[in-house]
């Protein structure tokens, strides 16, 4: 398979395996309705930070991604700010990618590749995801996702007609952009991959000549290509004409299928008897339509209807120059979760991908729920600038209070590392946070249960036949106390006989043999809690 080179690219591969667990904190005074929308999280703060921060809550749990990254079109004004430990990547920081800027191409993959990776960890294994991409970087994006997602889970290269009318500006008018497809496993999600509802437009197709009395139908081809021996009898019509398949095609279904749908009255042969046979498919069968890659403005949605949809929210065409429209982004919901799915966008913008939840919710009475990330997209020029809080969170909180959405959200910020460095200075995680890390750690999955983290007794869960215990308080001074001493390990092997019980704990005050003999194994903090499973 073909591989892109480029500069960084043995550097950064990798790079998400390094990146910290990062606390998420929640800001309550910017939660909205929160208990009416139980699972829907606003996340202000770095995405790469943010998706790693979710593994241990989410990992495998992603029926749907979207994403609408940097177009990298040269006039974004994006800044490549990953802290990679690299000479070469370190002086990009900080700095502007503009379009005379030789390595743009580079830092553009350099920046998604990490945030590509943990997405694929996050989606479950009937997901996929969705990246909206111009002709900047579409071929880079293709070759990338064919080495971190597979080439043979690639499904399709959607073209949406993003305006209504040619862009005179260029040589040739500029009316589409792409969004690219691919699954976690292509042959489970073409398995359960959702058709499209019927639109009053399609449904005007259905009709009923015949005065059929199983209802409207429509026709379709009763040939298909090829040779095939026994799918290439003759057809004799009501009104005695013959027909033979067409040259390099066949019938559809062999002949005894197809003396059975003519008993049934499920083939057409025209007004008056005399033409090539045709199949009906009826109304009141159709389970939907399967989608397919030509998406136009009629249909989704364009460019100036996601600019009207920000105009009627803010009231100002200003409020977010490149959003996307709501019907695109719920055609693409749609197609990719069922009814109570989570669907995350880690580039969320002015918020489309959670109002297009909320929206389908309503329509359809589902529970689905959406996780957006977005920075501030704060700068020296503009210290107070935060996108996330009042763009991104504004829009959906006013969505919300326009359309009548029985929905909320809570509102979350990247907060501390969860790493060695930050534990040592005092820089702490509360009990919950930090369990269900180190539960991940441990097991490599998510907590099944997290009522039964219980702070007291120190038990975060079991896994197989292991039971994990985490010997820790958000309080420094009595960390520093803390150990796995006898009185912990008599209740830890008490409670769980003849289990192993993995304990994560500052210190040890116990034999080795002690260990051994109670099959306990004792992990360190912080220094060997980051040696488990290579994290």
């Amino acid at each position: 398979m073909p591989t892109l080179q480029f500069k960084g690219k043995n550097i950064i591969w990798n790079h998400h395996l390094a990146i910290p667990y990062h606390t998420l904190d929640d800001v309550q005074k910017l939660d909205f309705r929160a208990d009416q929308g139980e699972g829907n999280l606003i996340i202000e703060g770095d995405n790469l930070l943010a998706l790693k921060a979710l593994l241990p809550q989410y990992a495998g749990k992603i029926k749907c991604v979207y994403i609408d990254p940097p177009y990298n079109t040269g006039n974004e004004g994006w800044v490549y700010n990953d802290n990679v430990n690299s000479p070469l990547l370190k002086d990009w920081l900080g700095k502007e990618v503009g379009k005379d800027d030789l390595t743009r191409h580079d830092k553009w993959l350099c920046m998604i590749i990490p945030r590509l990776k943990l997405l694929r960890d996050l989606l479950s294994d009937d997901g996929a995801i969705f990246i909206s991409i111009d002709d900047n970087e579409q071929h880079s994006l293709r070759l990338i996702m064919d080495e971190v997602f597979g080439h043979e889970n690639f499904i399709a290269n959607v073209l949406w007609q993003k305006r209504t009318s040619p862009d005179s500006r260029k040589l040739l008018g500029d009316a589409h952009e792409f969004i690219v497809c691919y699954a976690k496993n292509s042959e489970i999600f073409a398995y359960l991959m959702n058709k499209l509802a019927l639109n009053e437009e399609h449904k005007n197709n259905f009709k009923n000549p015949d005065n059929d009395p199983k209802g409207p139908w429509v026709s379709t081809d009763f040939t298909a290509q090829g040779y095939r021996p026994n799918q290439m009898y003759t057809i004799k019509t009501p009104s005695g004409k013959t027909f033979k398949p067409p040259e390099g095609r066949c019938w559809v279904q062999i002949e005894t299928v197809y003396q059975r749908l003519v008993a049934e009255g499920r083939m057409w042969f025209g007004n008056d008897g005399n033409g090539i046979p045709r199949r009906k498919t009826y109304l009141n069968e159709c389970s939907g339509s399967v989608p397919w890659t030509w998406w136009s403005n009629k249909e989704v949605g364009h460019n100036q209807e996601a600019k009207k949809e920000i105009i009627d929210i803010f009231e100002s065409a200003t409020a977010f120059e490149t959003p996307k429209p709501t019907r695109l982004i719920k055609r693409i919901i749609e197609i990719a979760s069922s009814e109570d799915s989570i669907i995350l966008d880690s580039f969320a913008g002015s918020g489309t991908t959670m109002h297009a939840v909320m929206d389908l919710n309503k329509e359809d009475g589902g529970n689905r729920k959406c996780i957006m990330i977005q920075m501030t997209e704060a700068t020296k020029a503009d210290p107070k600038k935060n996108i996330c809080k009042d763009i991104t969170r504004e829009r959906v909180k006013r969505a919300i209070e326009k359309n009548g959405y029985q929905s909320g959200f809570k509102y979350l910020k990247v907060g501390i590392p969860i790493d060695a460095e930050s534990l040592l200075s005092g820089n702490l995680p509360t009990y919950r946070q930090f369990a269900k890390y180190v539960y991940y750690l441990c097991t490599g999955e998510i907590i099944a249960d997290e009522k039964k983290i219980d702070e007291k007794t120190y038990f975060v869960g079991t896994f197989k036949k292991n039971a994990v215990y985490l010997v820790y308080t958000q309080d420094f001074d009595q960390l520093t106390r803390l150990a796995l001493n006898l009185d912990i390990a008599e209740k830890v092997t008490k409670k769980h006989k003849g289990q192993k019980c993995i304990v994560y704990a500052p210190a040890c005050f116990l034999e080795e043999e002690y260990l051994n003999e109670n099959n306990i194994e004792f992990v360190g903090i912080p220094y060997n809690l980051f040696n488990k499973n290579g994290q």
